[in-house]
């Protein structure tokens, strides 16, 4: 009896590592786009203290989407900026367009030359908006080299074929494919 209700959790389990697997025999794997909003969505908001304390910048409710013939992604999110160490109300929105690297130490997807594409910050005078703007830069450029979008599965890692290694990240057909090196 037991050993009915064993086979097919393992043949589930087989049927997950033959995927991974299989992926990897295909020389990539892919990452959809809600599989990496599923990850910015567990990583904000967060709050940023940049100028020693003076400026903190809140990003939240990330948004994620691959434009169709698109080989960069865009992430929009809501901005808050505070003073003083104060949070700030979300009080704006920015929008950036990245493509996407692969970082060996973080197992991670982290962007690629991003760039900033749209910043609203409603009521306020270019001059706050050009050193809002900068500051925005600076994050998302400090952002791009230490956190990764997305980690991969460590069980995916463990399976890449031997002598193998992660060459290259491509961002095609609406999703992330992941290749590996020839």
């Amino acid at each position: 009896m037991w050993c009915v209700l064993l086979l097919p959790l393992a043949v589930l389990a087989g049927c997950a590592t033959i995927g991974a697997v299989s992926a990897w025999l295909n020389g990539e794997v892919a990452v959809t786009p809600a599989q990496l909003q599923r990850s910015l969505d567990s990583r904000f908001p967060r709050t940023f203290d940049k100028l020693g304390g003076l400026v903190t910048v809140t990003l939240a409710d990330p948004r994620l989407s691959i434009p169709a013939g698109d080989s960069r992604l865009r992430l929009a999110f809501d901005l808050g900026l505070g003073a003083l160490g104060g949070e700030g109300a979300t009080t704006g929105h920015l929008v950036l367009a990245s493509g996407l690297r692969y970082d060996p130490s973080t197992q991670g997807l982290h962007l690629d030359h991003p760039e900033l594409l749209q910043f609203d910050v409603p009521g306020s005078g270019d001059l706050l908006k050009g050193g809002a703007r900068g500051v925005v830069n600076n994050l998302l450029a400090e952002y791009a080299r230490q956190e990764p979008v997305y980690r991969l599965d460590e069980d995916l890692l463990a399976k890449l074929p031997a002598g193998r290694r992660i060459d290259r990240v491509a961002i095609e057909h609406g999703s992330v494919r992941v290749r590996l090196d020839r």
